[in-house]
């Protein structure tokens, strides 16, 4: 039958089948509301973020035959969050000290800065590889542990790098299933080498003999109570 409409129409509704599919919409809107407010709530690392009364930090020491005097870099740290399931410990700034008065100028500039590009905020790890592609003229030289470095401002960087992988700001990739593969069957087939070379050299002098400090010979046996080489005939009574 139809219907005549006599009046305007001044509003109208979707109609719904169930009260339960409006309560169920305004409760996955009022969800949906709610995930937003809590994410705003995140302090993230940026230039305006006040630096608190006190801060974590860690201290390197770097002694290189470059300086007469080690300098010492100390990373403070910033805790984002603080006990939430979204904590965050960040660098903040670094200050670098020496009693070497040196390289004064340009270690003042330099702190200044790499502490200016950890307030930025964001992705920092450009930082470390942009430092330890510093490279010094006269040469670089190794560090304890027989790592390389090319200058004093690379170890300065892997200073940084050390300190971010401590805090959990960058993850060590370490190595894959077919790296360590390599390695292994490598040191396995050098070892072998080294030896079968062993028992292959010909030995000219007893089993057991010592190396001898004149001749690097492994040629010393005791005679008489005294220490004597058998290839250099060095003795230590004389």
């Amino acid at each position: 039958m139809a219907v005549k409409i006599e009046s305007k129409i001044v509003g109208y509704e979707v109609a719904k089948d169930t009260v339960e599919d409006d309560t169920a919409g305004d409760r996955a809107i009022a969800e949906v509301k709610g995930e937003l407010k809590e994410d705003t709530n995140i302090v993230h690392m940026h230039e305006k973020v006040e630096r608190p009364e006190m801060l974590l930090g860690s201290t390197y020491k770097i002694k290189t035959p470059l300086t007469e005097h080690a300098l010492y870099v100390t990373i403070n740290d910033m805790i984002l969050n603080a006990g939430t399931e979204h904590e965050l410990r960040r660098p903040f700034e670094v200050f670098i000290n020496s009693k070497s008065m040196d390289h004064f100028q340009w270690i003042v500039a330099l702190t200044r800065v790499i502490s200016a590009v950890f307030r930025k905020g964001g992705d920092i790890t450009f930082l470390v590889e942009e430092l330890k592609a510093v490279f010094d003229p006269s040469g670089g030289y190794f560090k304890k542990g027989g790592k390389y470095m090319p200058s004093l401002v690379a170890e300065i960087g892997d200073a940084i790098e050390c300190h971010m992988r401590m805090i959990g700001f960058l993850k060590d990739e370490g190595l894959d299933e077919h790296q360590q593969k390599l390695i292994a069957e490598k040191r396995a087939q050098y070892e072998g080498t080294v030896k079968q070379a062993e028992e292959n050299a010909p030995s000219e002098f007893p089993a057991g003999s010592s190396l001898c400090g004149k001749c690097s010979t492994k040629a010393v046996i005791k005679m008489d109570g005294c220490l004597t080489c058998l290839n250099c005939g060095d003795s230590k009574c004389g």
